[in-house]
């Protein structure tokens, strides 16, 4: 089943990219309206869009999809049920889908709630504690984003459809729309883990790699990213721009700060897609809608590579993923080596790979633009956070000498993974020209002085030193003593974002819900309640029961009662 579905997958990526090309050249849009039945005049239909945003967004979740499933014939070929795990990902594939052809509300939340409660399922697919513990997370933090589009629906009501596309140029003095304009933009910041929804994303690394490679590259979390930018007008005529600004790059500095810390290999790249997240965010709320765009087709192609080197790694060390276990990786795995490089410095925004188009762009833009000193700040410190870590990773991995087991052998020889990770290795390096050829035909003129133009540049090659330099970790504990281990525990945990958002907000639920139980159930509730009433019935059954076993005194007794009331009567008159 999985080279079955590798192949129709591939197939209809190419067809939706042809499409989505012709679509984009020729300025054409394909607007689809199916009326599912009518009843009393009112008709309940089905709306698909279909333009060269959505054609081309597909077709690169599909053919994510189609390498990340052909990768899977390795990687899972211990499990038992490949066809059940193949099932519930199709299905994932089909609920982002539906989101991204949907220009309606009730469609929308169809996908998104789809993305939800499948994800659930893929998070848990391990059955273990953590597994769950995990998906339960998820599913909760992705369910208040669900109820935000529930309030929207309701609120939409008042405009007599759910097509919000219909309403962009009568909205600028709708209270309404303001309103559902604020609760897209919350659940947009609970589906793509926006501070202070951020701490089921590194948690969701309970999922087979695989899965991870296709949930953190084009699927659920680019989902609010995504109809955020369907919303874009929205956002800028009631001027919620700024606060997501704000909250963008807030993220994308907690998360790049993390990731410095942390040393489960899958947990740090979920970290920095969380703060190439939070840069999408951030760009989109200044008004740049085609290269928050640009940025995330661009970081799906290499963060996808990312996840599959990684899934190689772990593979063959026997499914260990702490880097300091690894070492001297490249000199038993050549072609993961290089892939895995390849996608860091993408992820860089090394020169001339596929992130560097992207990202080069959106910083050039921010020195061009009206920015205050701390945007601008974060924004190139996150950039030398991730060069930071990107550096600590292939420290640990790459270099030194081997950590694993003395007597252990690996290597490339698996050809579905290797395969999987060519197939993603070439658009990595291509995509992003091409892709900036297709949406920005007429290019960009940023004319900046030499020092901006260069300072992200320099700011790669300082945040790289800076992480070797946190990578001698017995030097800095030297340098810093107490003080570095409280930095790190602070930084390392999300700026406890995991705590705040677990323990605090279910301890005092839970522990009202344990005092009103020991009071109420087993206290006066027992009193007053089933145990009260139950023993006063039973009293009351003794009583009439001790009545019926005396019956013949009791009938004695009634007769003379009513003798003395008929004398009593028949002395009166």
């Amino acid at each position: 089943m999985c080279s079955l579905s590798f192949y129709f997958l591939f197939l209809f990526s190419t067809l939706f990219f042809v499409l989505g090309i012709y679509y984009l050249l020729f300025d054409y849009s394909l607007f689809i309206e199916w009326e599912v039945f009518s009843l009393n005049g009112s008709m309940v239909v089905m709306t698909f869009i279909f333009d060269w945003m959505s054609l081309i967004f597909m077709s690169f979740v599909m053919y994510i999809s189609s390498l990340v499933i052909y990768y899977s014939n390795d990687y899972m070929h211990n499990e038992s049920n490949i066809n059940r795990f193949v099932m519930i990902v199709l299905m994932f594939i089909f609920s982002m889908v539906l989101l991204i052809i949907s220009p309606n509300l009730i469609s929308i939340l169809l996908g998104w709630d789809g993305l939800g409660l499948v994800s659930y399922c893929l998070v848990i697919y391990y059955q273990n504690v953590k597994s769950y513990n995990a998906g339960m997370l998820t599913a909760l933090s992705n369910r208040v984003g669900d109820v935000f589009i529930l309030i929207s629906i309701a609120w939409m009501l008042n405009f007599g459809s759910w097509n919000y596309i219909y309403y962009y140029d009568f909205i600028s003095d709708s209270f309404e729309m303001k309103v559902i304009s604020m609760l897209i933009m919350f659940a947009a910041m609970t589906k793509s883990a926006q501070i202070p929804f951020s701490s089921w994303l590194p948690a969701a690394m309970a999922a087979p790699t695989p899965v991870s490679a296709l949930v953190h590259s084009s699927t659920l979390v680019t989902a609010g990213v995504y109809l955020l930018i369907r919303f874009s007008p929205m956002l800028f005529i009631y001027d919620l721009g700024w606060f997501l600004l704000l909250i963008g790059c807030m993220t994308m500095f907690m998360a790049g700060l993390g990731a410095n810390f942390e040393f489960d290999l899958k947990s740090i790249i979920a970290l920095s897609t969380l703060s190439q997240l939070g840069l999408m965010m951030s760009i989109l709320s200044m008004g740049y809608s085609n290269l928050a765009f640009f940025h995330l087709l661009t970081h799906a192609l290499f963060k996808a590579l990312l996840f599959m080197c990684a899934g190689s790694m772990i593979h063959n060390l026997n499914d260990s993923q702490d880097i300091r276990f690894m070492g001297s990786i490249s000199s038993f795995m050549p072609l993961t080596s290089v892939c895995f490089n390849v996608s860091s410095l993408s992820l860089c925004g090394m020169p001339f790979l596929a992130g560097f188009y992207s990202k080069d762009l959106i910083l050039e833009i921010v020195c061009l633009d009206w920015t205050n000193v701390l945007i601008f700040f974060l924004y190139f410190f996150s950039t030398g956070l991730t060069a930071s870590y990107s550096f600590r990773l292939f420290y640990y991995s790459m270099s030194g000498d081997m950590n694993y087991y003395s007597v252990y052998s690996f290597d490339d020889k698996c050809y579905f993974i290797s395969f999987g990770m060519i197939g993603l290795l070439i658009v990595a390096v291509f995509g992003g020209s091409f892709l900036s050829w297709l949406i920005f035909p007429i290019p960009y003129l940023i004319v900046l002085p030499w020092y901006l133009s260069f300072l992200t540049l320099f700011i790669i090659i300082l945040g790289s030193y800076f992480g070797y330099v946190i990578s001698d970790f017995n030097y800095c504990y030297n340098l810093f003593s107490l003080n570095f281990l409280s930095f790190v525990i602070f930084f390392g945990s999300m700026w406890f974002m995991p705590f705040l958002s677990t323990n605090y907000v279910s301890y005092l639920p839970l522990s009202l819900g344990y005092y009103t139980s020991k009071s109420f159930d087993s206290g006066w509730g027992e009193l007053f309640g089933g145990q009260g009433l139950y023993s006063f019935f039973l009293y009351m059954i003794d009583y009439v029961q001790s009545l019926y076993d005396s019956n013949f005194s009791v009938y004695l007794l009634t007769f003379i009662f009513w003798m003395l009331i008929l004398l009593i009567f028949f002395l009166i008159y």
